[in-house]
């Protein structure tokens, strides 16, 4: 796998829960899930996965709720045990691209034991070599500096902070990023992995709190 073109990497996956946030630690619920599959190194939306998820108890309102997941709405989805055999078939041995991936990974670790990741890449890890000097590292603000947040409204019909938003633009800022490196068009997935993979994929580094983790998402 190493070897071959990032582009060509079998289950190559972007990826994006939104929880509860880091506050509740041991508590924290999954809210919301999006698989989307690469194809050639592009989101492929006829093969994407998407679900709300009922967390179980009441969701009080704080700013780093994602929009839109209202108690109402949480209410009527299906709780996570339904739906963790189809995230374990879709994320099961998959290379997981994010924006800040580690908070989902640290997450899926945390609701999702058994499923198991064979690898991380963060495009926020490769946002900060390609613009070394850009404090404005956010997926919103990247996307926008690229010109893609339209093609996500498209995409998606959704909104930032949302997980299928935010896993297809995370999908689309990968390839964007890499064509500003020289060559990175054609990085084979070592590469990649050396720019952007993460050591583990549960994020060894140490945990900082879910709202300040979603001030380098956005």
């Amino acid at each position: 796998m190493h070897d071959q073109p990032w582009t060509a990497v079998p289950r190559l996956v972007a990826f994006d829960l939104e929880g509860t946030g880091g506050q509740d630690r041991e508590r924290e619920a999954v809210l919301e899930v999006a698989v989307v599959p690469l194809d050639d190194g592009c989101p492929d939306l006829s093969g994407a996965y998407h679900s709300v998820v009922n967390p179980g108890r009441y969701i009080p309102p704080h700013r780093w709720i994602s929009p839109g997941l209202t108690n109402d709405l949480l209410g009527l989805a299906p709780p996570l045990e339904h739906i963790r055999p189809e995230l374990a078939a879709r994320l099961g041995d998959a290379v997981a691209v994010g924006h800040n991936v580690r908070v989902d990974a640290r997450l899926l670790e945390l609701c999702c034991p058994g499923i198991r990741l064979a690898g991380l890449i963060d495009t926020l890890k490769l946002a900060r070599f390609v613009h070394p000097h850009n404090r404005r590292l956010g997926l919103t603000a990247l996307l926008d500096h690229y010109g893609l947040t339209e093609e996500v409204n498209e995409l998606t019909g959704s909104v930032p902070h949302r997980a299928l938003w935010d896993a297809v633009g995370a999908a689309l800022l990968l390839g964007s990023l890499l064509r500003d490196i020289p060559g990175g068009a054609d990085y084979t997935f070592a590469q990649l992995n050396t720019a952007a993979g993460l050591p583990d994929a549960t994020g060894a580094e140490e945990s900082r709190s879910h709202e300040d983790d979603r001030s380098q998402l956005f």
